[in-house]
């Protein structure tokens, strides 16, 4: 018997992201776009007038940011809409818009940091101290004179902004492919049941008791992608190639620098993420051996990182998994955890369910003035819990930003996004495991970790070598095929899953196509530092350190008004060393030895 995705339609409302608490309809959107984009011409206007006084600076400035909010409401409405059902004809017209307006509103107010320049450090400092209304940007002003030597001409800043829109055409092309485009056959059980493969299923599969299932799934979500591959690889490059253009235009010796410099990190943060990575490999390899004992095989396949290791406990409802997560966010106080349960419950800030044409994976999206949405495919598992538990550190991370900061510092960087979403995944983790759960749901627990550890402390940090070796070959003028880089992608995971597990080049060669993450420049190694950063703040919240929790909620609360690596050190972590990434392998070490007893 065959079990399809149901339709969006077939969703029930409950389970769907609460869209009119952002626009009342579709035809309230459109409106709300009109107008961004006639705003956009008015503000434009506005260039070469912030030199008059602080008066007339302050009132530019509100009025670009009063544009800029409008304009990310605008974007969440339209992109979340294409998210939930990238088959949606309208939805991918309105996501098609919205990004073509982004790319006009970026260009009307690219004139604002080259005027800032222009006016002078010490004219600014003078002008924020007599005028209340700038008093808030002096983290923002010395953000930006530390950015001076690569902020290039109003004209050339004009320029690169319009190019927004051109430059998300890679990336939206391999999401159509891929999201959209891509028929994959039904996966295959030893009884002969068929089981519909989708982006929203996948994951699901993956995990199935059955080797027959898993790897047939695999089989026809991979050989999907390198039925493409051409094309994927074609999109990946030209994204590449558009961040050595970048890097260049604005005079950075390499795309690496380029990309960690707007959070005011050095390239040994990079590389020291990286070198512990490789010489930690042999955690990996004992685990490997691990899973493959336990499965009884003489030699894993990719597809077998997610197998059960024994009898899965009782399915999870959505309303059980927000209690089990409120329940582990307790040390976080009761005002926090009162919050996560209202946006899962009553705000709809959860679009819950799987459906036909979702996109694949979670996310948490929103803006300033709007919910912290959460996109993802519930489905009744410990792993669903903790997907849930992730996105919902974003979104919190997001709600005490938003609800703190003025809009100038409302947003916050990848470098510690990744912090939040983890360190609650680690305390509900730690809240299950002390509890009387017994030993299937603890095995279950552990095995959640290990495939989330497997997530952020080996693909991601592989895919991170991936992307600088990819990243630079361009800047070298070489060409980047896709033979090229299916044998690049098969070489980095032999070299990491070692002899205990089998590499396919054919499919583990083409893993890098089914991550967007890619067209994301070098965002893939931070989640190996946020791993890091969240368990070394959970253990200190965990272990009752004085102050622990309160300093952990104002680093949320922080956004983008200090620099990432001083935000994290207000809760107690210090990502400029190697030390937090080697704690995080001294727990996998923990989990791996607690998995040998349990199995």
């Amino acid at each position: 018997m065959k079990r399809s995705v149901p339709h969006r339609s077939d969703i029930p409302a409950r389970y769907t992201w609460g869209s009119t608490a952002l626009f009342a309809s579709p035809r309230a959107w459109e409106a709300e776009l009109s107008a961004v984009l006639a705003q956009a011409s008015a503000v434009g206007a506005r260039a070469g007038t912030l030199s008059r006084g602080p008066s007339e600076l302050a009132e530019g400035l509100r009025r670009v940011e009063e544009l800029s909010a409008r304009m990310m409401r605008v974007m969440v409405y339209a992109g979340f809409s294409y998210a939930v059902d990238t088959t949606n004809a309208r939805a991918a017209g309105m996501n098609d818009r919205a990004q073509a307006a982004f790319g006009r509103v970026s260009a009307a107010v690219s004139f604002v940091d080259p005027e800032l320049l222009r006016i002078g450090r010490t004219t600014l400092e003078a002008w924020m101290a007599a005028d209340d209304r700038l008093s808030g940007y002096r983290h923002y002003v010395d953000n930006l004179f530390r950015r001076q030597a690569h902020v290039r001409s109003a004209e050339v800043e004009e320029l690169m902004g319009m190019l927004a829109d051109p430059f998300s055409g890679p990336s939206t092309i391999s999401s159509m492919l891929v999201n959209a485009d891509l028929k994959f056959p039904p996966a295959r059980g030893r009884a002969g049941s068929t089981l519909a493969v989708s982006q929203g299923t996948i994951g699901a599969l993956l995990e199935n008791a059955d080797r027959t299932v898993r790897q047939s799934a695999w089989n026809s979500y991979m050989k999907a992608h390198a039925e493409h591959r051409s094309t994927l690889a074609a999109t990946l490059g030209a994204s590449i190639k558009q961040n050595v253009l970048k890097s260049r235009a604005r005079r950075f010796d390499s795309t690496l620098e380029a990309a960690l410099f707007g959070d005011a990190l050095s390239v040994e943060v990079f590389h020291n993420a990286l070198r512990v990575f490789r010489r930690r490999l042999p955690v990996w390899h004992r685990y490997f051996d691990v899973r493959r004992r336990a499965l009884k095989l003489r030699k894993l396949a990719h597809f077998d990182m997610w197998a059960p290791l024994g009898k899965a406990p009782a399915a999870i409802g959505y309303e059980q998994a927000v209690d089990m997560i409120c329940e582990g966010l307790a040390p976080l106080g009761k005002e926090y955890v009162a919050r996560v349960r209202a946006g899962c419950l009553r705000e709809r800030w959860v679009d819950v369910l799987p459906n036909q044409g979702k996109r694949e994976g979670a996310f948490s999206w929103g803006s300033f003035g709007t919910l912290p949405y959460i996109m993802m495919s519930f489905t009744g598992d410990v792993t669903s819990v903790s997907t849930l538990a992730h996105e919902l550190g974003h979104s919190m991370h997001s709600l005490l930003t938003w609800k703190t900061q003025p809009y100038a510092y409302s947003s916050y960087s990848t470098f510690v996004a990744e912090v939040a979403s983890n360190l609650h995944q680690a305390l509900v983790r730690a809240h299950l495991l002390r509890g009387k759960s017994g030993r299937a749901m603890r095995r279950a627990v552990i095995e959640e970790a290990m495939a989330n550890f497997f997530r952020y402390l080996f693909i991601m940090p592989t895919l991170a070598r991936f992307e600088l070796e990819t990243h630079q070959r361009a800047e070298r003028g070489e060409a980047l095929t896709a033979d090229l880089l299916q044998d690049l992608m098969t070489g980095l995971m032999e070299e990491g899953y070692g002899k205990a597990v089998a590499v396919d080049r054919e499919r583990e060669g083409m893993l890098w196509a089914s991550f967007p993450h890619l067209f994301e420049d070098y965002y893939t190694f931070q989640y190996e530092t946020g791993i890091a950063g969240a368990h070394a703040i959970a253990a200190r919240i965990l272990q009752g350190k004085n102050g622990a929790a309160e300093a952990y909620r104002r680093f949320l609360s922080l956004g983008s008004s200090e620099y990432p690596l001083d935000a994290l050190k207000v809760a107690g972590v210090d990502l400029a060393t190697p030390r937090p990434v080697e704690q995080a392998f001294d727990v996998l070490d923990g989990y791996v030895a607690e998995l040998e007893e349990l199995v």
